[in-house]
């Protein structure tokens, strides 16, 4: 848990439920440690805010209070996507206190944050993808990284997704995945043939690296669960040998993922079942890209689009 600055050692309202909802997230809801540290992050600014203006009683809080501290943070510098996550942590933590009956009513309930430029997200193109996954593996870790690397464009999995999956998660006779997603909701999600080929490929090569009661389907080389970090620089890696941009990430397979499903399928709520998004309105983003995919195409080849010189 990070440490409270000297402000908050000032006063505010008890750290103790702080610490108690961070255990919530982390073990009740299973949500990553990135997105528990920075929870735990914001909850602690808000701390920090009240004890800096004399609250010291969680209960004390307003919907007054929580609007301020949002507008007070805007101004200091934090954007608006920051903002919204930081007001999410406060709903959230509240929504906790609420069902211990710590509190009464949720002040951040209907709080939004200050609107900002939506920054799509980046994606490979078909070709770009097929040239990343177009290499023969040398060794036992390199035919990992390629099944790792089919089973994110596969089935767009998110990277906690993937290096969370555990031997008995995976059908490859069935070709599909049981994926446990954010909130701990579980979804069945379909595997292609590349990535069963190249699945079945590690799984003839990972006994000679996993720890015998290692249940995790992706291993490293201490035969233990692979960590996210040394998937992000293995991709990176590779990325890098077969001569793609930088910034090659695992993130960017469920982006191309969905866009690619998009631009074939038009099927936006078969595409937000298969990413396991709870709300369709995150989904929808990927119809902004498809849109410019679309648009770049017709101005190229519809002889009326063209602008004359």
């Amino acid at each position: 848990m990070p440490q409270p600055s000297p402000a908050a050692e000032l006063g505010g309202p008890g750290l103790e439920w702080i610490d108690r909802f961070r255990q919530h997230l982390g073990v009740e809801r299973r949500l990553s440690p990135h997105t528990v540290s920075n929870y735990t992050r914001d909850l602690i600014a808000l701390r920090e805010w009240c004890a800096r203006r004399g609250i010291d009683d969680w209960r004390t809080l307003d919907n007054q209070h929580i609007r301020t501290f949002a507008a007070q943070s805007h101004a200091a510098g934090l954007g608006p996507r920051s903002v919204q996550r930081r007001l999410s942590a406060v709903r959230t933590f509240f929504e906790y206190l609420l069902r211990e009956r710590e509190l009464t009513g949720n002040a951040a309930y209907d709080i939004r944050a200050p609107k900002g430029s939506r920054r799509l997200p980046h994606a490979l193109d078909a070709d770009q993808m097929a040239r990343l996954l177009d290499f023969k593996p040398s060794d036992a870790l390199e035919t990992r990284d390629l099944a790792m690397m089919e089973l994110l464009y596969s089935s767009g999995l998110r990277l906690s997704e993937m290096t969370g999956l555990n031997l008995g998660d995976i059908d490859l006779d069935d070709r599909t995945v049981r994926v446990t997603g954010k909130g701990n909701r579980q979804r069945i999600v379909p595997v292609g043939s590349h990535a069963i080929t190249a699945l079945r490929a590690w799984l003839s090569e990972r006994g000679g690296l996993a720890k015998p009661d290692e249940m995790a389907i992706f291993v490293g080389r201490n035969g233990k669960r692979v960590g996210t970090r040394n998937v992000q620089l293995r991709i990176a890696a590779h990325a890098r040998r077969q001569g793609l941009p930088l910034g090659v990430h695992p993130h960017l397979f469920r982006h191309s993922f969905a866009t690619h499903l998009l631009e074939s399928s038009r099927d936006l709520r078969g595409v937000q079942e298969l990413l396991g998004h709870a709300n369709i309105g995150t989904t929808q983003i990927y119809t902004h890209l498809d849109f410019q995919h679309l648009a770049r195409t017709y101005e190229s080849a519809h002889p009326r689009a063209r602008r004359r010189g």
